[in-house]
């Protein structure tokens, strides 16, 4: 089959390529870019639109096994072809958690039955997410995880995470640590300070993700692991990644459109759905997270896509869950916030949500170069569009940006040349 996407800008920073061409598509793979014509096949106009590699989000939350009332791998895959991404990777805090090849093949299967986009797992760095013994890191990766991660909880123990680092270098897999000393986060709810206070909220002082931060940096210089940091939030994170980066350490982080969107005075109405961890913090941390993209100390712009039901969301403050979806909003919350405000250009903005997780998950996607799987999101720039709570393709409604206008709009997306989603509909 053939598909010839024509007229578009496209835009792809893994071959430095900004340019009006035309992509041809051949079975299912990027035959070539330039100026075309064919006589059969299926053409399709992208004039005045931003034809770029399909995303990867490397933090989704798609709750299967366990916690399906909330999302399954077919409504998490639905969100995500909604929002551009053409792949997501699938965090293991799932019940029972991703620390074992048969988990991982239950997810394989059923993403092979159900998923909308290709879906990669993460495994668990502990069994059970419990801290207490590590998964066996070789089966989880013979069986298909590209990364391991206790997301939703810290590693507390150096020692063990010490090991952990050091297995996961001998095996080729990626250390993904959620950095937060429980000691100084337990029982919070917001991020400590002026309105943490105003509001009688029990706060999480920044130190409990600076200090984990620091901590894991020095580990993975001392074992060589590859590190990745899940969803830095403050300003002396950023600090200690970019000493890392000059260090020589390998090191990468990453970066959520809410934590670069709003500051902890939004919970000034006690809205759960702002309830996230680690917690909304200052207008301080957010410009040194936007200084850290501009810079590339921060690599990847991920979702951290966490579903939850309305009635969990509902209750007291204290006692509802963290978390927000974000799948279908992520790109163009980073428009309005890092184009429009002129942090970043077009291209910087897509290779964070493109190669650059590519390169850390050493996952052959988010490109366009002739001969590889064609996913592909066409993007029209000049449209703005509502986030509704009707056309959500999530199973869950948390969100904060329910009602928000926000610019741009992903109008198509193909997944292995296979158009899943037309003029902004999911198929």
């Amino acid at each position: 089959m053939k598909i010839l996407i024509k007229n578009g800008r496209i835009i792809d920073p893994s071959q430095s390529l900004d340019k009006k061409e035309d992509i041809l598509v051949v079975d299912g793979k990027i035959e070539k870019i330039g100026k075309i014509s064919v006589s059969d096949g299926v053409i399709f106009d992208a004039k005045e639109r931003i034809v770029a590699p399909g995303f990867i989000d490397m933090h989704t939350h798609l709750r299967e096994p366990g916690f399906e009332d909330k999302e399954t791998i077919e409504t998490g895959t639905k969100a995500a072809i909604k929002g551009g991404f053409t792949t997501v990777c699938a965090m293991p805090n799932t019940e029972p958690a991703c620390d074992s090849q048969a988990q991982v093949r239950f997810i394989l299967d059923k993403a092979k039955a159900s998923a909308r986009a290709a879906v990669l797992p993460i495994g668990a760095i502990t069994k059970g997410r419990k801290g207490e013994y590590l998964s066996e890191m070789r089966d989880l990766k013979d069986a298909g995880c590209v990364a391991i991660s206790d997301d939703g909880s810290s590693v507390e123990n150096a020692m063990l995470m010490r090991k952990a680092m050091e297995y996961a270098s001998m095996v080729g897999l990626v250390v993904i640590s959620h950095c937060e000393v429980q000691e100084l986060a337990k029982h919070g709810v917001m991020n400590e300070g002026y309105w943490s206070m105003v509001l009688g909220l029990n706060p999480i002082p920044k130190e409990a993700e600076s200090l984990m931060v620091e901590r894991d940096i020095e580990l993975a210089e001392l074992t060589g692991a590859k590190l990745h940091i899940a969803h830095v939030s403050v300003k002396r994170s950023v600090e200690a990644i970019r000493r890392g980066k000059k260090r020589g350490v390998n090191v990468t982080a990453e970066v959520t459109p809410h934590h670069l969107t709003l500051t902890d005075e939004e919970l000034k109405n006690y809205d759960t759905n702002f309830k996230v961890n680690p917690p909304l913090r200052t207008k301080e941390d957010i410009e040194a997270l936007k200084d850290g993209l501009k810079d590339g100390t921060i690599d990847v712009i991920a979702t951290d896509h966490a579903p939850h039901l309305e009635s969990e969301k509902e209750k007291e403050f204290d006692f509802a869950p963290f978390g927000m979806i974000g799948l279908e909003t992520a790109f163009s919350l980073c428009v309005k916030e890092l184009i429009e405000k002129k942090y970043l250009t077009w291209s910087e903005l897509i290779e964070k949500f493109t190669i650059a997780p590519s390169r850390i998950l050493g996952y052959d996607r988010g490109s366009l170069k002739p001969g590889k799987i064609a996913d592909i999101v066409v993007i029209d720039p000049s449209r703005d569009w509502v986030y509704e709570k009707q056309g959500i393709c999530s199973k869950s409604f948390n969100s904060p940006f329910i009602g928000w206008q926000l610019p741009s709009v992903i109008t198509d997306v193909f997944v292995g040349g296979r158009a899943v989603v037309r003029d902004g509909k999911a198929r």
